[in-house]
């Protein structure tokens, strides 16, 4: 009899573990087949992996792009069909496709994610916008998506808000309009503080956003180049006097000559110094090519030479260095600047009036490469 009853008792132990064993398996996999928050991880994973390869940098990354196509491949294989994830699975495959340099593929991938979510999420409507043409439509898209109110899909709140500002940002700084670029990406920044992979991403677009937030809509393709570049040839320096200001009138008088002849005729005229070492006792033989970098003291030299020019001056040229020079003990007020150099009245000349700046309170720093925004900056203030 006990023994009868110790074997009902195991079979029905057997059964029911067998049955919690069977309701767990059919839990893990309705988890995986509706998101569950592993799946949800994965899916985080994938997001952080295709944002990175926006990255200007990482274009090329073939390696970074294969290994988010096999885990976006991987995911879709495991998600349910239909529904939230499924659709925000086929948007980011779709951008993923879009940096592979498929739009025929990420159009298939448009219409996936629609299909499956009949609201559009913020990852469909970016995907919408990169396959749009048209900036001013893209820009259009972005903020109709960010004015409408709408459920978001899991990821936090400010997330897809997050996402969208980013979105908007790239599109402003295509579209030159640079100062509201910068405000987009930092609010983006914010509302994604919890992806900090967004902000490592895009922060070098934003900060050449900074860079060229000065510039005005509608100014010359050539100029956001010229200023959107690390550094500044002396032909570079031309260009930016020749289209964006009129101080080479008295040189050109409104011919239309290329930047390689008006840098011929300014290194004729003494406009663009032999050296740029503020150091030197003598001039070189040889004169610098359109071509070489402009550092700190050779932009204050230009400057300073346009500013007496167009202000008919020829005495500040000389101004500081027979003030200074006739003093009872004569010193350089700029740390790095000799009081004898052929550069002192100019670089002192443009400190003193504003045209730039000593970085640290004391030293000019005259070898430092000059930025273009900064150049550019000067020229405005001198133009007439």
């Amino acid at each position: 009899m006990k023994n009868r009853n110790w074997k009902s008792r195991f079979r029905f132990l057997s059964g029911a573990v067998l049955f919690f064993l069977f309701l767990g398996c059919q839990s893990l996999q309705k988890d995986i087949l509706l998101g569950g928050g592993e799946t949800q991880q994965e899916m985080d994973a994938l997001e952080e992996l295709i944002v990175r390869l926006d990255a200007p940098e990482s274009g090329g990354d073939r390696e970074a792009r294969a290994r988010a196509r096999r885990k976006a491949e991987e995911l879709q294989s495991q998600t349910k069909p239909g529904g939230d994830h499924q659709a925000l699975l086929a948007a980011w495959s779709g951008m993923l496709y879009i940096l592979e340099g498929k739009p025929g593929e990420a159009q298939k991938e448009y219409r996936r994610s629609q299909a499956a979510r009949p609201i559009k999420s913020a990852a469909l409507t970016v995907l919408a916008a990169r396959l749009e043409g048209d900036n001013h439509k893209k820009l259009s898209l972005i903020e109709d998506a960010l004015a409408a109110e709408g459920p978001e899909l899991p990821g936090g709140e400010g997330t897809d808000q997050g996402r969208l500002t980013i979105e908007k940002g790239r599109i402003l700084f295509a579209l030159n309009r640079f100062s509201e670029a910068v405000a987009a990406f930092d609010l983006a920044f914010s509302l994604l503080n919890g992806k900090p992979f967004y902000e490592e991403t895009y922060r070098v677009i934003r900060n050449k956003a900074w860079e060229l937030r000065d510039l005005v809509p509608g100014t010359a393709d050539a100029t956001v180049t010229i200023i959107g570049r690390g550094e500044l040839r002396w032909l570079d320096l031309v260009e930016l006097t020749k289209n964006e200001t009129d101080l080479l009138r008295f040189l050109t008088a409104g011919r239309n000559w290329t930047g390689e002849e008006i840098f011929r005729r300014l290194l004729d005229r003494s406009f663009i110094p032999l050296s740029q070492d503020v150091e030197l006792s003598q001039w070189p033989s040889t004169a610098p090519g359109p071509g070489e970098v402009v550092f700190r003291s050779g932009a204050a030299w230009f400057i300073w030479r346009l500013y007496a020019e167009n202000r008919a001056d020829k005495g500040l040229l000389s101004r500081y260095s027979s003030r200074y020079g006739a003093m009872p003990k004569p010193r350089s007020p700029v740390a790095d600047l000799p009081l004898l150099s052929p550069f002192f009245d100019a670089i002192l000349g443009c400190v003193e009036s504003e045209f730039f700046s000593l970085p640290d309170g004391r030293n000019f720093f005259p070898a430092a490469r000059v930025r273009g925004s900064e150049v550019l900056g000067a020229l405005k203030k001198i133009a007439p």
